[in-house]
């Protein structure tokens, strides 16, 4: 541990290298790309859609780094099109299932979405150009997903998610799709063997079953239209109507039909670990580990936390940011997978009626890890105070200046 470390404790000092290699990795970005407008503008919109994404997208090598950007890029805009619920279905659904031909138009366009998403949209000329730079293997495997995944949205335009294994379906149209598809990049860039789609598509569907979780009030509080993906199968055992999930006097039962949706999650988790395991080339390695160590430790804050039928449900920045520095090897995975299991774990209520499922699931995730044996210590926690924000921000700005003079003085 370093002198920020030692003042401010591990998350502070994750936070520090954090910014600084989000800031030298934005430069190094934005050195190759400054004489191609669309490139500036895919790399830019990656940092205003998905910051922390984009993070662990930089550091990939620059072939299959432009090819992941602009995979992103296109599923977003896809996602954005599915996200609105002012589009009309007669016209939504054509869209959907047609999008994979427009991306070889860079004249196409479609305004939609709001904010960020919206910018997309109004400029995706510039995302369809640089499709349109990347080698065949990569175009070919982009369009392939964005086709799949365009029908299986429009099939669930019509139809609501009613069993488990529509669910599945449907995280497997809008997530299992791109882990499929990333799967097919790495191979196209002669990095890595082909994986099983069964395992890409375990690393799709745990990540789209945390963010499903986690976002349940954001989505049944959307307008004008609720955005409903929990499955009536388990949420119809302990209520009438999925917006009641939302009402204080049904939080016990809240928690319960909460704790369900993580067991039911948990089950991919073995099949992340095999993948991640056959990865070798390190910086794949940390692309695909780290979006899949913050997703279980995001289960371990939402288990059995009704906060999730509140407000938002977040990991810390420090928290994140420690992820994002640490999770450089299959050692560090199976080391944040165990800690972060037993974490989830210790808030097991014996008397949830999926405890013990719940239990067994956990249980063979550390098992798993513990085989390994790799294990370090890391010592998360999810419920560490916070440190001083100001002491934190005053150290900060000295530490970027301090690195912006050292720059200059080169």
């Amino acid at each position: 541990m370093g002198v920020v470390g030692a003042l401010l404790g591990p998350e502070a000092e994750a936070l520090v290298r954090l910014r600084a290699a989000a800031w030298r990795l934005r430069r190094e970005v934005a050195a190759a790309t400054d004489d191609d407008e669309h490139w500036a503008f895919a790399y830019s919109m990656l940092h205003r859609v998905s910051r922390s994404f984009a993070i662990v997208i930089q550091q990939l090598g620059p072939d299959l780094r432009n090819a992941v950007c602009v995979f992103y890029l296109v599923l977003r805009a896809l996602d954005t099109v599915e996200d609105d619920t002012s589009i009309p279905t007669e016209i939504k659904v054509p869209i959907l299932q047609e999008f994979h031909r427009h991306i070889y138009n860079r004249d196409w366009h479609f305004s939609c979405g709001t904010k960020d998403c919206k910018i997309l949209m109004d400029k995706f000329h510039y995302v369809l150009t640089a499709f349109l730079e990347l080698g065949s293997g990569y175009q070919e495997a982009i369009e392939e997903i964005t086709r799949r995944m365009g029908a299986g949205m429009a099939k669930f335009i019509c139809k609501e998610v009613e069993t488990v294994d529509d669910y599945d379906e449907y995280c497997h149209y809008v997530a299992g799709l791109v882990g499929i598809g990333l799967s097919r990049l790495f191979h196209a860039a002669g990095l890595e063997d082909l994986a099983p789609e069964p395992l890409s598509n375990s690393m799709g569907l745990f990540l789209q079953k945390v963010n499903i979780t986690r976002d349940y009030l954001e989505d049944i509080n959307e307008i004008p239209k609720s955005r409903m993906f929990w499955p009536r199968e388990i949420w119809s055992k302990y209520v009438d109507k999925l917006e009641d999930l939302k009402y204080e006097n049904n939080s016990v039962k809240a928690v319960k039909c909460l704790n369900e949706m993580v067991t039911n999650g948990l089950i991919h988790t073995e099949d992340c670990l095999r993948y991640m395991s056959a990865l070798k080339d390190i910086t794949i390695l940390r692309f695909c580990a780290i979006p899949q160590v913050m997703a279980l430790a995001t289960y371990a804050l939402c288990y059995n936390n009704v906060n999730v039928f509140r407000g938002v449900v977040k990991l810390r920045r420090g928290l994140t940011a420690r992820i994002i520095n640490e999770t450089n090897s299959m050692a560090d995975v199976y080391t944040a997978f165990y800690e972060f299991s037993s974490l989830l774990a210790e808030k097991i209520d014996d008397n949830d009626p999926n405890a013990s499922l719940t239990r067994k699931r956990v249980n063979a995730i550390k098992e798993t890890c513990k085989s390994s044996g790799l294990l370090k210590i890391r010592g998360y926690d999810l419920d560490r105070p916070k440190r001083n924000p100001a002491m934190i921000m005053m150290l900060l700005l000295l530490l970027v200046a301090i690195f912006l003079g050292a720059l200059y003085r080169r």
